[in-house]
């Protein structure tokens, strides 16, 4: 028998005002499974994983999170889940061991699930530090151990790497997809296009609607892009020749390089080609970036609005 996703919404609407800050969103993940949620800043990432979490009420909509409503069985969900925020949420004058005693005692588990919380997450030799002498890396880790104590079944973090160093990025992840291939479920928002690359599904959100789902190479497949590199000459007065060309929706500079990114691949490359020509620059097609992707979905979501 298959088992039921994990998370399960449909049309999620939430109204702040006279402003829709997120419009009529769906979205799944299953059992196991990390799945990406991306997007500018205020794009709604924040509110719909709220909703999610059962800390606020959708204005419409329905869904349910390991099986329990979102608009009736808030509380069971909290119980269930663990939610990371963006920004650090413990008591700084406190020390490591103190603030996990804390989340220990708002559960109901016992003494020994603080040490063996510490221990499974390497903090055992920082118990006794203060809080808020840690560093973004080390503040990442406790927010993850007081996230996983309770033993959730799924794992929503919002930003969780924001702020932190790459090695400390990497250890975060490496530590996320440990407890996936022991059957957890996590459901992360970022800005990194690393980070992206490795969940096994991705969600992109603007301005409120999700405009793009599925794996990564089905997105990059999806949006239809052709993406080519000028390289060498003189690339200022080519990016300035490229602009208002037929065929050429975004151009972005890569460090010595000019990525040229377009749906319309004919013209795209006849317009490349042209000002190649003329600046001493060489043409090439390369393969499009998720990043590339992204530039192009935020466009187009912008340009809809206006």
């Amino acid at each position: 028998m298959t088992e039921a996703p994990a998370i399960t919404v449909t049309d999620l609407v939430k109204i702040f005002g006279d402003r829709t800050v997120v419009d009529h969103v769906s979205m799944q993940a299953n059992r196991g499974e990390i799945v990406g949620f991306l997007g500018p800043n205020g794009s709604g990432k924040t509110t719909t994983i709220r909703m999610m979490c059962g800390l606020l009420t959708p204005d419409g909509g329905t869904g349910s999170v390991l099986g329990h409503d979102i608009l009736r069985e808030q509380r069971e969900i909290k119980r269930e889940i663990g939610y990371m925020t963006q920004r650090f949420s413990f008591y700084e004058d406190l020390t490591l061991e103190e603030n996990l005693t804390f989340v220990a005692g708002v559960y109901g588990l016992p003494r020994r699930a603080v040490a063996d919380t510490l221990e499974d997450l390497g903090l055992s030799s920082r118990k006794r530090q203060l809080a808020g002498s840690l560093s973004g890396g080390w503040k990442q880790r406790l927010a993850l151990a007081a996230c996983l104590m309770h033993s959730p079944q799924l794992l929503m973090l919002d930003e969780p790497t924001a702020g932190v160093d790459p090695k400390a990025r990497r250890e975060f992840w490496d530590e996320i997809h440990h407890r996936a291939a022991d059957g957890l479920t996590v459901l992360v928002s970022t800005h990194y296009m690393d980070e992206a690359e490795r969940c096994q599904r991705i969600n992109y959100i603007s301005y409120g609607k999700l405009i793009s789902h599925g794996t990564v190479d089905q997105v990059v497949r999806d949006a239809g892009l052709t993406t080519v590199i000028l390289r060498g000459g003189d690339l200022v007065a080519a990016q300035k020749q490229l602009l208002g060309q037929d065929g050429v929706d975004q151009i972005a500079p890569y460090g010595t390089d000019l990525h040229v990114i377009g749906r319309d691949g004919a013209a795209l490359r006849h317009a490349a080609q042209a000002v190649a020509k003329n600046t001493g620059a060489s043409v090439t097609d390369a393969d499009t970036s998720l990043e590339d992707v992204f530039i192009q979905l935020m466009g187009a979501s912008k340009d809809n609005m206006e």
